[in-house]
């Protein structure tokens, strides 16, 4: 009995080395592909310059005024944003998909996004007018503001509604107003605007700078710890309600 106990306990222990050492594995092909991705992100652009001296730079061993800057200013900033916030993305997806216990779930199909674009399409069109130029932190405050709007309406039918599925028809059906009143106030807006507001719900990363980074990095960094922290509790909850 002791001896099969013993090598069940050497079989877990076995299986669990072979757990972690794959994920390590996982992790260290992950960061390799990582490095690699990013010098090459950093090799393409209109100035070209070479891999070998692309190294020098970031380790400031070489190069020249103009190519320090175009890496150091331009490219690195760009792709440490977009990496930051694609890290973002799928960690809000792994929350709201945990959440509402659904795979299909996301910001789009809740309305989150359609929210966003609602309020900066209020506030570029209606109130760009009156007030003229001003910071895009406005624009920012605006599509956070809008977000929390829709979760809020969301929040408020989970009141009532004990199925998730029906919950994500009420998002879709949120998201669909909140698109009915963008496309109401882009009729009456100028050309310059429509394009403004096209050009944001796309998206770009160019101009970004180390300061927009160090925010970025800040706030994914403390939502990821506090994610962190409550694995356990979101990892019951994956289980199911009545586990949880």
């Amino acid at each position: 009995m002791q001896k099969h106990m013993a090598e069940q306990a050497e079989s877990f222990h076995m299986e669990n080395f072979r757990r972690r050492s794959r994920y390590v594995l996982i992790f260290i092909a992950l960061a390799v592909a990582f490095c690699v991705i990013t010098i090459w992100n950093i090799n393409t652009g209109n100035v070209d310059i070479s891999i070998p001296k692309i190294l020098r730079i970031l380790f400031r061993q070489d190069g020249n005024a103009v190519e320090y800057s175009i890496i150091w200013k331009i490219r690195l900033p760009r792709i440490l944003m977009a990496a930051i916030l694609g890290g973002a993305l799928s960690l809000s997806g792994f929350l709201l998909q945990t959440f509402f216990a659904n795979p299909i779930a996301g910001p789009f199909v809740l309305g989150i996004s359609s929210g966003a674009k609602m309020a900066v399409a209020l506030t570029m069109i209606a109130f760009l007018e009156h007030f003229g130029k001003f910071s895009s932190w406005v624009l920012i405050l605006a599509a956070f503001a809008g977000s929390l709007i829709s979760i809020g309406f969301i929040l408020l039918f989970s009141r009532r509604i004990q199925h998730m599925a029906t919950l994500l028809v009420g998002g879709i059906m949120i998201g669909y107003i909140c698109s009915a009143v963008t496309d109401f106030v882009v009729t009456f807006a100028e050309d310059s605007d429509i394009v403004n507001l096209h050009g944001w719900s796309q998206g770009s990363f160019s101009g970004m700078s180390w300061s927009n980074v160090q925010v970025a990095a800040v706030m994914v960094g403390i939502t990821l710890l506090l994610t962190f922290f409550l694995s356990k509790p979101i990892g019951a909850y994956q289980l199911g309600e009545a586990y949880a």
